[in-house]
């Protein structure tokens, strides 16, 4: 059974689709006006995770995952860039989309960028403004109005008396309420603007993805997510705006990944503490020590960001792959075990990542001693186990082979004990290994070692087998 933490009624709660054998998630996406930063790529690792495992399960899922291809930030960042929207736009979904795959981050069933649905931002203004939860400002916008809906501030756990109290007091008699938000905004002259029947203008944020998540899931819909930051004002507002608009339920559960902090701060732009993932990658030996590295901790938890636990999840990967190093990869998928119970139970419990690593961890212990002990029958089942069971996290794609040939992840310079990064490419390694076993050969055991030392210095790791060939790895 399959149970999963409702944000809304903050309890774990068994996942009942609304209809048998399918799924519907809906996960706020990237706002395009900067690279993607690590706490992107958490949130959208967590969810990738999310559908494959309501996949493996046999669910038929719709997973739609939209971009905000128009708002302020972009606005201003396209004017300081002296560029077309539509052009920084462009630029930064096609970095997005770079990232995401070296993440192994699976598109979505459906990408729909906010310009493209005006039309049914539109209709669901008005149909807010038919039913009163809507008026248009002095200024020209149009508003919610928030103290409409009774059950504003059930999803944050946030009251309209104490939200009122701490709001700035300026005077704005646009608004009827201090905690009204704009769904749509009156063009300012310079910007982008699309019709609407209250003048030229275009949607605010929180429109977006109620009028998106409606076109595609439809009015109420299973699963909804996003980051812990999206909980408030963003989620909720989506909430308050869906549910008057359809007279309905919106969703069913609502999931919140925890932020990635640095010096357990959350990272944020303002601070300059931001990480893009496109700065990180090159310090890592393969972009799965940070996909994996965001999945040791379960994902309602923060993550404090550290370049010392990245190496340690290297050092954990490396453990894995070694424990696949040599065999052949399975053409069919092994029979469910043991640790496939295992693994299974902590992930219908609330998507337990970190036991489910225990459980990979464990079968590899299992496969090495299998291993040592050459008992190929047990090594021809936990393999394909450990490699299947992976796979559900997106993990162990590379050939184990060539996972070792990798560089290792880079140290800060001020770290002591940092490796040299080898200034050996994988031909010339092949070559002085070729010549140290011709050494051996000819018993000239003093080349065969300064050979080992040389490349030693280099920071690659000789394995000499018992049937006489060599491994290597890069330190």
């Amino acid at each position: 059974m399959l149970r999963i933490h409702n944000s809304l009624s903050g309890q774990k709660e068994e996942f009942r689709p609304l209809q048998p054998g399918r799924a519907g998630l809906y996960v706020c996406g990237v706002t395009v006006y900067d690279y993607c930063h690590v706490g992107h790529a958490r949130c959208y690792i967590v969810f990738d995770v999310i559908r494959r495992w309501l996949r493996h399960r046999g669910y038929d899922v719709t997973y739609v995952r939209n971009i905000t291809d128009i708002d302020d930030k972009i606005i201003r960042r396209a004017a300081e860039n002296a560029q077309p929207v539509e052009a920084l736009t462009a630029h930064f979904i096609q970095a997005m989309h770079e990232d995401f795959a070296a993440l192994a981050i699976e598109a979505p069933e459906h990408e729909p960028r906010a310009t493209q649905y005006m039309a049914a931002m539109v209709s669901m203004i008005e149909r807010l403004i038919e039913l009163g939860y809507a008026y248009r400002g002095a200024q020209g916008d149009v508003l919610y109005a928030v103290a409409k809906f009774p059950h504003y501030g059930e999803l944050s756990g946030k009251r309209l008396t104490d939200l009122r109290a701490g709001a700035r007091v300026e005077v704005d008699t646009a608004k009827r309420d201090p905690l009204d938000f704009v769904l749509w905004k009156a063009a300012k002259s310079g910007e982008p603007a699309w019709p609407s029947p209250w003048g030229p203008g275009r949607p605010g944020w929180h429109i977006e993805c109620s009028a998106m998540a409606q076109e595609l899931l439809g009015n109420h819909f299973d699963l909804h997510g996003g980051g812990m930051d999206l909980k408030f004002p963003h989620h909720e507002n989506e909430l308050a705006q869906s549910c008057a608009a359809h007279g309905s339920e919106f969703v069913n559960i609502w999931i919140h990944n925890g932020f990635v902090n640095f010096d357990n701060e959350k990272m944020s732009k303002s601070l300059g503490n931001v990480f893009t993932v496109r700065e990180l990658l090159p310090r890592l030996r393969h972009p799965e020590v940070l996909r994996a590295y965001l999945l040791l901790t379960h994902y309602r938890q923060p993550i404090n960001y550290s370049l010392a636990q990245l190496e340690q999840t290297d050092a954990l990967l490396s453990r894995l792959y070694t424990a696949l190093r040599g065999l052949e990869r399975a053409a069919a998928a092994a029979a469910p075990g043991e640790h496939s119970q295992r693994f299974e139970t902590a992930l219908d419990d609330d998507f337990n990542t970190p036991e489910a690593f225990a459980v990979l961890q464990s079968l590899a212990r299992e496969l090495n001693a299998a291993r040592t002990q050459g008992h190929s029958a047990l090594i021809a089942s936990l393999a394909p186990e450990l490699q299947r069971l992976a796979a559900l996290l997106g993990l162990l794609s590379v050939d184990p082979e060539q996972w070792f040939r990798l560089e290792s992840p880079a140290r800060t310079a001020s770290e002591e004990g940092a490796p040299t990064p080898s200034a050996l490419d994988e031909e010339r390694i092949e070559s002085l290994i070729a010549a140290r076993l011709a050494a051996r050969a000819a018993r000239n055991f003093a080349a065969a070692d300064q050979i080992r030392a040389q490349l030693a210095s280099a920071g690659v790791v000789l394995e000499d087998q018992p049937g006489g060939g060599t491994l290597w790895k890069r330190a």
